[in-house]
């Protein structure tokens, strides 16, 4: 009998939700996308969450990634996401706005979990990180398999600034960088990321990894191997919904 859980992945330009196959991460029902509102304020978002809900017709639990730090159901941090979020028990206003029980986790710890059941981390020991490169920089650290939840290295300092506003996907995008200057901003973020914790494996994650044949094989300076997740970006919405079903609604 197929488990099935549905996960929702909250991000600064979308927020997409589909019914996942816990046994092996396949969505069940095509994704569904909402543009996220703007500004990303709680309550427009939560709005969202409940369309993507019922349009699913989902009456069970539900997973929900943040784009920061969330602990307790708390919103602690909200780098591409309004102000508003912080301090905000924003897993009982989505509950309350969905009419589920819902479980909240960082973005980027989701996607991880999913590669390292399901993806590229399967079966690896020591660190290793997922970093998600979209509107910002996620990342997610697991040792021998343990996730350290909300690590936020992409806001580690490069150059004065966080990494995550010279190297993210939107950086590239932003400032028409080629893949090859853009892979030399990658390499020095990584170097940097390298030292403090010393992975043993590093994937990346997001909607460029589609793309990785045209950056990973660029990237110089890193002992560690690089690889893409095998997920791509689904991992989000496939770790939500594996976080739904660890939690037991």
């Amino acid at each position: 009998m197929t488990t099935e859980m549905l996960g929702i992945d909250i991000g600064g330009t979308g927020m997409k939700g589909a019914t996942v196959d816990l046994s092996d991460g396949a969505f069940t029902r095509e994704r569904f996308r909402i543009d996220t509102p703007r500004p990303a304020a709680p309550e427009p978002v939560a709005a969202v969450a409940a369309k993507i809900v019922d349009h699913f017709g989902w009456d069970g639990p539900v997973g929900v990634t943040f784009p920061g730090v969330v602990i307790d159901g708390v919103t602690l941090s909200a780098a591409n996401v309004s102000k508003h979020w912080i301090g905000l028990d924003a897993r009982a206003l989505l509950s309350e706005a969905t009419g589920r029980p819902v479980t909240l986790l960082n973005d980027a710890d989701a996607a991880g979990i999913a590669e390292m059941r399901l993806g590229a981390g399967r079966g690896r020991p020591g660190t290793v990180v997922l970093l998600t490169l979209g509107t910002g920089i996620g990342s997610a650290v697991f040792t021998d398999g343990v996730l350290v939840p909300n690590t936020e290295f992409g806001h580690l300092q490069l150059h004065g600034k966080d990494a995550e506003a010279r190297a993210s996907a939107k950086a590239r995008e932003d400032h028409d960088l080629s893949w090859e200057k853009w892979a030399k901003r990658l390499g020095e973020y990584m170097a940097h990321l390298e030292a403090l914790i010393s992975p043993s494996l590093i994937i990346v994650g997001g909607g460029v990894s589609k793309k990785a044949g045209h950056f990973l094989p660029l990237i110089k300076g890193v002992r560690a191997p690089i690889v893409p997740a095998k997920l791509v970006n689904n991992a989000g919405i496939v770790g939500a919904a594996m976080a739904a079903e660890g939690s037991g609604g």
